[in-house]
This record gives C-alpha cells, structure tokens and sequence, in this order.
C-alpha cells in the first residue's frame, strides 16, 4: 500500500498505559501488547502512523514496562514487520501508571523529545480512518502546511528542528471523536459530551470522500459521567451566555466519544508545561476550546498571550511574511464574494486558535474508529476484525490479516470452523468433533475434542480441553481450561476472562466471572485491600465483575 509523505518534524506519541481496566489481562505484561485480533495492541496505531508517512514515533511508557515493549519491537513478528526505523521507547523515570496524561507531558524528558507539531495517540486505538485525510482537514483548516514542514526563515532557509516550524504559534488543533452505538456497540461503554459550532463555508467545496465536510469548531468537551455529576449538582445544564453571543448555532452529542487522537502545534507542549493540567482530553483540549469564546481572561489565564509572543519573537510566521511581501493580517478568503467572517476570540492584540473536532457521523460503511480499553471493547472489537475478508480474498482493508486460517491443514474435516467470522493463527491445533463459531485463536493454541466455542477470544498458548463449551469468554495467554469425556458433568463458561497462565478445572460452571491468581496476599485483614493493593488500587471498587482465586 502506497505511504503518504510527511513532512519533517512531524512526530507521533502513542501513550501506553498501564491499562488498569484490563487487570486480568495485564498484571504480567503491559497493556500494549494485549492481542486485538492476534495483533499487539501497539501494532495497530504504530501501523495507522506510517500508513501516513510519519515515522518519528516515541513510545512512552512506566519504566517497568519498558523492558517487555523493547523485547516485543525487536522479536514480535507483527511488529518487526513494520517499516523502518523501529519506533523509540521513552520511559520517563518519575512516569507512573497514576500519572495524568496532563502531567507526562510535563516531564523534562518528554519536553526533549517533541521537537515539532505532533499527534498525541492512545496504545489501544484501533484506527481505519486515514490518517492522510485527518492532517489534510488539519492543515487546511489551520493554515498548518507550513509548521508541518517546518517553514522558513527570514533568510529563506529550513527552520531549524529545534524550534519545530513553530513560527507564530496561531495554528489550531484537532481531536477526533466517533460514534458509539450502532454495529459494533458495547453496553456501557464510556462516552464523552462533545459541542461543536459549524465551520464557514469553504470558498472551494471539498472534494469527494473528504472528511472536512464533518470538521467543525470545539467549544465543549467533557466526559459524560462529569456531565451527568455537573447536571444533578446545578439541577440542569448551565450555558453561558458568552457562548449564545459568539455562536449562534450549536450541536450538542451525547453519543461519541474521545477517540484521543489529537493532532497538536508545538505551541501546545508549552501550554501544558506552563499550567498544571492533569488530562490532556478534559483539562488541555477542553479549557481551549472554552478559551475560543469565554471571557479573554482564561486564555490569559492558559498564558498564551505570552506562548504567542515567544514564538513570534522567535521566527516569522512564514516566508511571505518574513520578507515583508505579505502581511500576516491580510485575510485573502476575505476577497470572495461567499466569505463569512470567521468566530475567533479576540484577546487584546492575537486570536485564540480555534480547537476543531472531527466528529465522525454514524454509519455501518463508514472506517472502524475504536478505543479498545476494557475486555468488552477488546472482545467486540477482536470479532469485528475477525469478519473481514483476507488479502487472499481482495480485502482492502489495512486492518485485514494474510489469511482467516493461517495453517488450513491443522483443521481436520471433522470439525466445523466458520472461516467467514474467525481468525485461527500458527500453530493451532483443533481436534475433531470441534465448533468453533465467531472466534479469534491466537498462536500455538490447543483445541480438544468436541470443543464448543462461540464469540471466543484466545491469546497466545491457550488450551481448552475436550467437550468444553465456551461463550463470549477471553482466555489469557497460556491459561488451560481442562476438559474430561463427554459424558460426565461439562465445563461450561460464558462471558468470563481467564488470567495467564490459570487453570480452570473440568467441571467448572461459570458466568461473568474473572478466574485469577493473587500473589502475595495477606492472611489477615480485608482481602479485598489485598487486592487493591496488588494492583495499584484499581480493584478496589467493588463494582467489578466476581473474581475467582484459582
């Protein structure tokens, strides 16, 4: 597949987390190499960054998950596959898995190694939507062209890459958010209340397949569990009147959410280091899309006033102004007899960039946008890969695999494998009399005799023995679920995940269940403190699904 090309000192960040809501899957190897689809969870966002051209990637994450990610670049097969050159692993000493996304960015250490505009991405992103499209819209809308290549000088030359093309520093952002419902949804699944206000028409109307026709101005952005929390403290939702004055239309969404794709001028990183935010999704992009049109002191209060004359003081805002051939203020969209005046908020002698959001419209055609942070999403969206057609087959799609059943010879013809809806990887060994029916199996796993398996996920190792029936369930690396013959009593799990390495014994009648090992708890005292400690207090809420100790 041809590769865009980006220009110089454009860079991505792929946070990798800790991944505290997939606690079954990850107290033995780091979020971003949790499998979707027989895939490293990294591959799919490191793939969606050179499919684009941008091959300045860094990878940041908590020392102690360090190691595992370097090992996986250098010895996982789906990730040495990539182009060149392999991404950077930066692991800040003073990174923890409770440390705010606001806060990471403020470390020396990642402060060093953004040197240019960049896009902020999550490990567990799942991502058709071409990125070529979203940096077109960005630079477009923004006027971005230039601090994406870095621009010139006054004297005509290259930008110097310490200062990253920053130039004036009015350039906009973007973030992306996508629908939740529909093909592919999950109950309960975290979204976000998002407000936009439409753009000016364009002066030329974009071309086919462009996604600017769904770009737009961001003026609110919150998580809706803190909008339900502000609704029921204020009894109602209050709307400034500063925002009915600058914008007379405004859409209000319920039903996307943050995709945490954000597409960033170098300007921002002195943003967050000069204001103590803790989330760059609620606190960084939020408070400047507020700053677009609420009173100009909480821009003054961001310091960008002082942001933007640092960066004016530095370098020009591009060639033609630097040579004084053309001002910087001269509006030329103003000459067209359709143009409409842009919103911005004026804040003593500069503008507030605007914040635009890429909102994707629901459709069951439109390109896979997909946060992959909780074993629900990790299931559905596995299976969802699952369906699509192989290169063999002339699939198109990026996210596509070689082949549905990597070693056919492996499956004897007494047995039923739906090839249409499941993935089978190397190495996998199926007995006869088996059904496996919308399922993903990973690597070297082991499939016994008369085996039922219905919407499964299972990692690398795993085996199921004889005449187990499985529905809905997630099987960890190496884990075993132990069969028995066909006439006694049957192990029969349905919606439940096993941990790594675990053993389910025959017999084992279960649903919605976590079947884990704890190391190191106490014998006396709360053994739920127990557990909280052990990982990081993420367990502590009560509100999970039942777990076993086995």
């Amino acid at each position: 597949m041809p590769r865009a090309i980006s220009g110089p000192g454009f860079q991505a960040v792929i946070l990798c987390g800790p991944g505290v809501s997939l606690n079954t899957f990850t107290s033995k190897m780091p979020k971003a190499l949790v499998p979707i689809a027989n895939r490293p969870m990294v591959w799919y966002p490191l793939d969606w960054c050179y499919r684009m051209g941008i091959s300045d990637i860094t990878l940041i994450t908590p020392p102690e998950s360090a190691p595992a990610l370097e090992a996986a670049l250098s010895q996982n097969p789906h990730l040495t596959s990539l182009p060149a050159p392999k991404p950077e692993v930066l692991s800040p000493p003073l990174l923890t898995p409770t440390t705010g996304t606001g806060e990471l960015f403020r470390l020396p250490e990642v402060q060093s190694a953004i040197t240019g505009d960049f896009i902020v991405l999550p490990c567990d992103l799942v991502c058709e939507l071409e990125g070529t499209a979203l940096l077109e819209a960005w630079m477009i809308q923004t006027a971005g062209l230039g601090g994406a290549t870095g621009g010139l000088t006054e004297t005509n030359k290259p930008a110097p890459m310490t200062l990253g093309g920053e130039k004036s520093g009015r350039r906009g952002g973007m973030a992306v958010w996508y629908h939740t419902k529909g093909e592919g949804s999950v109950k309960g699944e975290e979204t976000d209340f998002v407000a936009t206000t439409p753009l000016p028409p364009p002066i030329v109307p974009s071309p086919r397949g462009s996604i600017r026709p769904q770009v737009s101005n961001l003026v609110y952005s919150l998580p809706t569990d803190t909008l339900n929390d502000v609704t029921a403290e204020k009894k109602g939702f209050p709307i400034r009147q500063a925002l009915i004055r600058r914008h007379g239309r405004v859409r209000m969404r319920t039903t996307h959410r943050d995709a945490h794709i954000y597409v960033f001028p170098h300007w921002v990183l002195r943003l967050m280091k000069r204001n103590a935010l803790d989330s760059v999704s609620e606190d960084v992009v939020g408070l400047w899309a507020k700053a677009t049109w609420q009173h100009p002191r909480l821009a003054e209060k961001l310091g960008m006033r002082e942001i933007f004359a640092d960066a004016a003081d530095k370098e020009p805002d591009d060639a033609m102004g630097g040579s004084g051939i053309l001002d910087d203020e001269v509006d030329v969209a103003a000459l067209s007899s359709t143009y409409e005046p842009r919103t911005e908020n004026k804040v003593g002698s500069f503008s507030v960039p605007p914040m635009l959001a890429y909102v994707q419209p629901p459709g069951p055609s439109l390109p896979l946008i997909r946060r992959v942070d909780t074993a629900a999403l990790l299931l559905s969206v596995s299976l969802r890969l699952a369906r699509l057609p192989s290169l063999e087959e002339g699939s198109s799609s990026p996210l596509s695999h070689t082949a549905k059943t990597a070693n056919p010879s492996g499956v004897p013809k007494k047995c039923r494998v739906e090839s249409a809806d499941s993935l089978l990887a190397e190495n996998v060994t199926v007995a006869e009399k088996c059904n496996i029916k919308e399922s993903v199996i990973g690597a070297n796993c082991e499939i016994g005799e008369g085996a039922r398996l219905l919407r499964c996920l299972l990692m690398d190792g795993a085996v199921v023995g004889s005449n187990c029936q499985l529905t809905g369930c997630i099987l960890g690396r190496r884990c075993k679920v132990e069969g028995g013959p066909a006439r006694d009593e049957k192990t029969v799990l349905k919606d439940c995940e096993v941990q790594e390495g675990n053993i389910v014994p025959w017999g084992t009648e279960a649903k919605n269940e976590k079947f884990m090992i704890f190391e190191g708890l106490s014998d006396e005292g709360d053994v739920e403190e127990d557990m909280a400690e052990h990982f990081d207090d993420v367990l502590a809420d009560s509100g999970e699904p039942g777990v076993s100790q086995r």
